[in-house]
């Protein structure tokens, strides 16, 4: 098994700034059973998720993801955080240590394959239904399961938690949709999501935003 640990640490962005859409609240009825899959999408990506993150939690982390990622060499992606957010190199590299001595015990990958712990970045998935309440202003792409009114894809600015309901702005109004309708869900990288981040870095004293003088400006790409 080969480690690799990583902070995701890249200060790039675009020129567009959050857009609050005014209109009517929008809700939709979905037939059948959807779950939820943002954190652990497989069975194998379950069984794993049950196995390391007691172990994650005692060592005061979160798991916010986990994949198993398939090719020649399976690759097994974790990304965690801190509850009040923010994660460095060192301890990455903490949780890769731990993670491998409890898999090389409970050992469900088979297979040789490559542990990546890393943090979730600044345009981080949202994989809790607290992570939208805390991003709750901040551009973001949504997908569900199935289809919803024709469209399985949102794009707009979080508006907040309803209960069960994750609210959106988009260019109709203001919808909600059901955490556990969610297959993806992932920040849009802002100007305005990155001086948030150094802005809370700063005053945890994490960083110097002072090394950070300059954002360099990129058209993302769309998924």
């Amino acid at each position: 098994m080969k480690r690799v640990c990583s902070t995701q640490q890249r200060f790039v962005g675009n020129n567009t700034p959050p857009k609050l859409v005014h209109g009517p609240r929008a809700r939709f009825f979905v037939l059948g059973q959807m779950t939820n899959s943002l954190i652990a999408k497989t069975a194998m990506d379950q069984r794993i998720a049950e196995i390391i993150n007691p172990v994650i939690e005692d060592m005061g982390f979160e798991l916010v993801r986990i994949r198993l990622m398939g090719g020649q060499t399976k690759t097994l992606q974790i990304m965690a955080d801190r509850s009040t957010g923010g994660i460095e190199v060192d301890d990455c590299a903490d949780i890769s240590t731990a993670v491998s001595a409890i898999m090389d015990v409970e050992d469900p990958i088979t297979d040789p394959y490559t542990l990546e712990v890393s943090s979730p970045g600044i345009d981080r998935p949202l994989t809790r239904l607290k992570d939208f309440e805390t991003f709750e202003g901040y551009e973001v792409k949504l997908e569900t399961a199935d289809m919803i009114d024709g469209r399985r894809r949102f794009r707009g600015e979080l508006a907040g938690v309803e209960g069960d309901e994750v609210l959106i702005n988009v260019e109709e109004g203001t919808i909600g949709l059901e955490f556990t309708w969610l297959s993806e869900a992932k920040l849009i990288l802002t100007d305005d999501l990155i001086k948030e981040m150094l802005r809370q870095r700063k005053a945890s004293g994490d960083i110097n935003q002072d090394d950070f003088d300059e954002i360099v400006t990129e058209q993302s790409e769309e998924e």
